[in-house]
């Protein structure tokens, strides 16, 4: 019989909102049976955490780092309390733990080590933005962030588009919210004028956008993107 303790992915908000339309009951009363966290940041970890409900004291909570400075010889050392029969958490800057944030090679490891490995049920911006979308469903790909460089993005974009003709598949891609606008102009200007382009800002919150357009009417009115948490989909 399997003694390991078990590696819970929580989800965390994509701003500020109710909890209660967003995570389930269960979530909070499982959060607060754990005190031990890997998490991205501290600071916004403790924040969430007070925020969800949690009750216990952080000074007898136990933190680990994962992030892109984390060097990957030490996160195994993360799950040595799973290994003594202890339940601990990954939990996530916003969304989903592993999906468009770390945590998956922690995760993999924790296979290796019969660790079961529980998802809880939360928000995820990308999925939401496909749902909202009326793109394929079935088949579709995401694309992560595109290349910074002028050129390596519009051959990146150009690449999408053939894949959305090609292959029937919609793409997925996100960009920093203060370079959103510039992406957005990238798209409109190298997309042909039929393809179909949805645009999901702040997805589950009150200020919530999510609209789908061809890439031609997206050329007669321009959205207010800048600065805001965005996805964008491409499809035809």
């Amino acid at each position: 019989m399997n003694q390991n303790g078990k590696l819970y992915l929580i989800p965390a908000p994509l701003g500020e909102g109710d909890f209660n339309k967003i995570f389930p009951p269960f979530n909070i009363e499982l959060i607060n049976s754990i005190d031990e966290f890997i998490v991205e940041d501290l600071r916004s970890a403790r924040r969430f955490l007070r925020k969800a409900g949690y009750t216990k004291d952080f000074n007898d909570v136990m933190f680990h780092i994962l992030n892109e400075h984390t060097d990957e010889r030490d996160i195994s050392d993360y799950l040595n309390s799973n290994l003594n029969g202890k339940d601990t958490g990954i939990l996530s800057e916003a969304g989903l733990p592993c999906i468009a944030d770390p945590g998956a090679s922690l995760v993999k490891i924790a296979h290796k080590k019969n660790i079961r490995v529980i998802p809880l049920t939360g928000p995820s911006s990308i999925f939401l933005a496909l749902m909202a979308s009326g793109f394929n469903g079935q088949n579709f790909a995401f694309r992560g962030y595109l290349p910074i460089e002028k050129k390596a993005r519009e051959k990146q974009i150009k690449q999408l588009e053939n894949d959305v003709y090609k292959k029937d598949q919609t793409q997925i891609f996100i960009e920093t919210p203060y370079r959103n606008m510039r992406l957005f102009d990238a798209l409109i200007k190298i997309c042909s004028a039929e393809s179909m382009l949805c645009i999901a800002c702040d997805v589950s919150l009150e200020t919530e956008f999510i609209s789908t357009l061809s890439i031609k009417e997206w050329r007669n009115g321009l959205p207010k993107l800048n600065k805001r948490p965005a996805v964008f989909l491409l499809y035809k």
